[in-house]
């Protein structure tokens, strides 16, 4: 499956028969995409093809058994997912969010053990960190804590092996963050999640019961927030959701173009012989393309700022890091307001008999509309104004 604007060859480090599994895959989730967007839940036999291909490992180097993956290959990979399943591009993506909130707030030693056993044991991390939602407390006993409350959008937690989690100090009010087994006693996985998008991402809630934390599960050193680099964590998640967000909007433009192709009718006043001439089907695509080419373009671009930012390590200064979430917060906003008119005017260019409800065509604008909505697009837009206006980088924080 070629997608309308797909670059070969963008990223020069991606190895030909990883972007080659990501493209199978990306086939493989196409022929259940509709299906499997109206039953929702967790796609199990999807998740574990995604097990079975090794991709899990993308971003853990070499010498501790991974890919070695650059963040631009990473972003290539869940935009390939993204075109046709931006669901498992999500749970996907977050593997390499959690690896990454991993090597930023733990020991060298934490790290590297949790790589090893990552890509040893073929392990897929899921996501209970929400650092809004403040539920959780923690609780001393003896040197251990005791992790009791809810967290809410706990993306990909189940069906996973591992999870990232987080609670508030009781005593000191302090944010901590830990890597603990998703079997242990004491987390409860809601299988609550019903959204009208997003649907497999299984970002429902989970509930803490007196699940104990031991002090080496404990990502606190350096910790979150600690330096310019341990705050990358939000600019690369910011970037993960622009690039899902650009697979989504690739994806619906190539659904477009194929319902175009095969079903679409000339209008009965157009003087053209199909609908391949058809000036005003021109005119739509060639407004829809320029808006989508742009977006990759700018989402390309910060993933390479990104890179240069990931390579300093403790040696990223606030201005690089700074630089690198002005370029991803440009990307965002850009492609968040592309996609959206993208995803809604494909019907312009498909025709009304494109709305069928098997068809799902709207899925790809559901999608985005709850995905997008993940935190506001205007304080991206003030923090960009910010920068404009009066030089400021963007506060570190774990949305911005």
């Amino acid at each position: 499956m070629t997608f309308v604007g797909e670059t070969r060859g963008l990223s020069p480090g991606l190895r030909p028969h990883l972007q080659e599994q990501a493209e199978q895959l990306s086939r493989y989730f196409y022929e259940t995409a509709a299906e499997r967007d109206v039953i929702g839940g967790t796609p199990l036999e999807q998740r574990q093809a995604v097990r079975d291909s090794g991709l899990l490992k993308l971003l853990i180097p070499l010498e501790y058994g991974g890919h070695g993956s650059s963040w631009a290959d990473i972003y290539q990979i869940i935009r390939t997912f993204a075109r046709t399943d931006s669901s498992l591009a999500h749970v996907f993506a977050f593997q390499s969010l959690m690896l990454a909130s991993i090597r930023l707030y733990g020991t060298e030693q934490q790290w590297q053990t949790l790589f090893t056993e990552t890509a040893q044991q073929n392990w897929w991390w899921g996501n209970a960190l929400n650092p809004l939602d403040n539920r959780t407390l923690a609780t001393h006993d003896g040197e251990n804590l005791v992790f009791n409350g809810f967290k809410s959008f706990c993306s990909g937690a189940i069906d996973s092996d591992r999870l990232i989690v987080s609670a508030i100090e009781a005593d000191t009010q302090k944010f901590i963050v830990a890597a603990v087994p998703t079997q242990r006693a004491g987390i409860d996985l809601r299988d609550d999640w019903d959204n009208m998008g997003q649907r497999q991402t299984d970002s429902g809630s989970i509930e803490f019961k007196d699940l104990l934390v031991y002090p080496d599960e404990l990502l606190i050193n350096p910790g979150p927030l600690s330096s310019p680099f341990s705050s990358l964590r939000s600019v690369i998640a910011q970037l993960i959701f622009t690039n899902i967000y650009l697979g989504i909007t690739e994806g619906a433009l190539q659904e477009a173009v194929n319902y175009t192709r095969t079903n679409s009718r000339v209008w009965s006043g157009s003087l053209a012989k199909n609908i391949q001439e058809d000036p005003y089907t021109l005119l739509h695509y060639g407004e829809l393309w320029a808006s989508v080419d742009a977006a990759r373009q700018l989402a390309d671009q910060a993933a390479l700022r990104l890179d240069q930012a990931w390579q300093k390590g403790l040696d990223l200064t606030a201005a690089e890091r700074g630089a690198a979430a002005i370029a991803v917060f440009s990307a965002k906003v850009n492609i968040t307001r592309a996609g959206l008119d993208v995803t809604s005017r494909i019907f312009e260019v498909s025709g009304a008999r494109a709305t069928t409800a098997k068809l799902r065509m709207d899925r790809f604008w559901r999608n985005l509309r709850v995905y997008t909505l993940h935190d506001p697009v205007d304080y991206k837009l003030k923090d960009l104004g910010d920068w404009a206006l009066n030089g400021n980088y963007p506060a570190h924080s774990f949305y911005s």
